[in-house]
């Protein structure tokens, strides 16, 4: 726990009074009230559906005034959002988890994005560059404003996206799982920055679900559950088993213990695997992979990020982002795996890392994503029976305790989690022999974490091969009967599970 920072008095910048907001069926917020003073970090916790991102949307005008209840005030003055336009001209920025930036033009285009300075009808570039400079200078950023944003890493674009916000003159920043998709060299550099944000007077909600983060950083912590604020106070009143048992409602504990379950015959095999770079530059993604999985056996890949995890689940998926080779056997029998479908076909599914753009239709309903790779058994002479279809959908809704108001419902209106268990209902309904998981964990709560991690206790139970990947290396070591180390494309180490630690993996990760 870090200690708490001593300073002057604050005095309150923004107060959510009792805020509700209804959606069909359900109530997102139940008399919300919420505080941010200045110069503070206020972290904001809770499960997946808690409220969490509905309060941020009352906060940030993206849900207007009008279309909830209860009052918005700053410095103590009621505030009304129409839109999020008026939220950021009273100094309100929200960063989300995907960044709202475009990669293919500059820094400083995207600092300006949407505020371009036009001179005699023109873009007035001087203008831009100069202002980029000094936002990015008052960050303490050494960065070309000339430079093309996709050849940034993801750490620095998120402090593009900060930057952007100071430009705007934010002097409330909401930033949500800024972290999620960050090395640990650059979530340290962003932690360092919100640091020396808040001694300037900036003040911060920062949302995450790594409790670390939270006792790294946070001045005060208030915890959402079931759309009401339970609990709320400073730092120093918390531990982690507080945090959780306020946020799920019960004690908690993360299954990571190891099962010692001794695997079945080989399922999965893998010979020769190389994936070349889809530019035709000849560098190789991934170099000589051989491996394979066995039945009731979970294999995690692990490895920084650019390794080629998520590009090996993919090659097996049958959707490589590049030409490859290599020999795939399924229960020994050579198998072609050229496409989704055919992966699918040969009994392999995907939980993707990116559950939002590569595994969901966000438009589509909560029915229809569990389904669509599944018509074929709901079909007959080429009609859906959808009544078969809505039963067996709500059967495993209901087994996968999938919170919405119905199966009905677009899966856009879900959290993260609920989200995330959508994604992996839908290959519940197959059985696959192979399940790859990439990152699955990834942006959702401690309560959702462990009925993942129940979920894969079970399906190994049953003799599913599982293959695991996350950026969370203690989840790897956990859950893991065997782990691959990858380093730039090529398999360093192989360990059993009483063999791995954090440090051998790491050096396999970076000799």
């Amino acid at each position: 726990m870090c200690p708490k920072v001593n300073g002057p008095q604050r005095t309150e910048l923004l107060r959510a009074d009792g805020i509700t907001k209804n959606y069909p069926g359900v109530r997102a917020l139940d008399g919300v009230s919420f505080s941010l003073e200045a110069g503070e970090i206020h972290a904001l916790v809770g499960e997946n559906g808690a409220g969490k991102s509905t309060l941020i949307n009352v906060l940030s005008g993206v849900i207007p005034s009008g279309r909830f209840e209860g009052r918005i005030l700053l410095k103590e003055t009621p505030a009304r959002f129409s839109s999020p336009r008026d939220a950021e001209s009273a100094g309100i920025a929200v960063i989300h988890q995907e960044l709202a930036l475009v990669p293919h033009i500059s820094v400083g285009e995207n600092i300006f994005l949407g505020a371009e300075p036009v001179r005699w009808g023109l873009i007035d570039w001087d203008l831009i560059h100069v202002g980029a400079r000094k936002a990015l200078d008052q960050l303490g950023l050494d960065m070309d404003p000339r430079r093309e944003l996709s050849r940034l890493s993801v750490g620095l674009r998120q402090l593009v996206e900060i930057a952007k916000a100071f430009h705007k003159e934010a002097r409330i920043l909401i930033l949500d799982e800024p972290t999620s998709a960050l090395s640990a060299g650059e979530r340290r550099v962003l932690m360092d920055l919100l640091r020396d944000l808040r001694s300037k007077g900036t003040s911060i909600i920062y949302i995450t679900h790594k409790l670390e983060e939270v006792f790294q950083l946070a001045d005060r912590v208030t915890v959402l559950r079931d759309g009401r604020a339970v609990a709320t106070g400073p730092l120093g009143e918390w531990d982690r088993d507080r945090v959780v048992h306020h946020m799920v409602g019960r004690p908690i504990g993360e299954r990571l213990s190891h099962r010692g379950q001794i695997p079945g015959d080989r399922v999965l095999e893998v010979d020769t695997l190389t994936l070349w770079d889809p530019g035709g530059s000849g560098r190789e993604i991934l170099r000589n992979l051989s491996f394979h999985v066995c039945a009731g056996e979970v294999l995690g890949i692990a490895g920084l990020l650019g390794a080629g995890r998520s590009e090996l689940l993919n090659t097996l998926f049958g959707h490589p982002p590049g030409p490859w080779r290599g020999t795939v056997r399924i229960r020994g029998q050579r198998t072609a795996i050229r496409s989704p479908l055919a992966a699918v076909r040969a009994g392999i599914a995907l939980v993707p890392e990116d559950r939002g753009t590569q595994g969901l239709v966000q438009i589509s309903s909560v029915m229809d994503n569990l389904s669509m790779a599944h018509l074929d058994r709901f079909c007959t002479a080429g009609i859906v029976d959808a009544q078969r279809e809505f039963q067996q959908c709500l059967s495993v809704s209901q087994t996968m305790q999938i919170r919405g108001s119905s199966v009905q419902a677009p899966v856009a209106t879900l959290s993260g989690g609920n989200q995330q268990k959508v994604v992996l209902g839908k290959w519940m309904m197959q059985r696959p022999r192979v399940l790859l998981l990439d990152d699955p964990t990834r942006g959702i709560d401690v309560g959702a974490k462990e009925e993942i991690y129940r979920l894969i206790d079970r399906l190994t139970a049953e003799g599913m091969a599982l293959v695991f990947v996350s950026s969370e290396l203690p989840e790897v070591l956990g859950l893991s009967d065997r782990i691959l180390v990858l380093r730039n494309g090529m398999l360093t180490a192989e360990f059993r599970h009483g063999e791995a630690t954090q440090e051998r993996v790491m050096k396999a990760a970076t000799a």
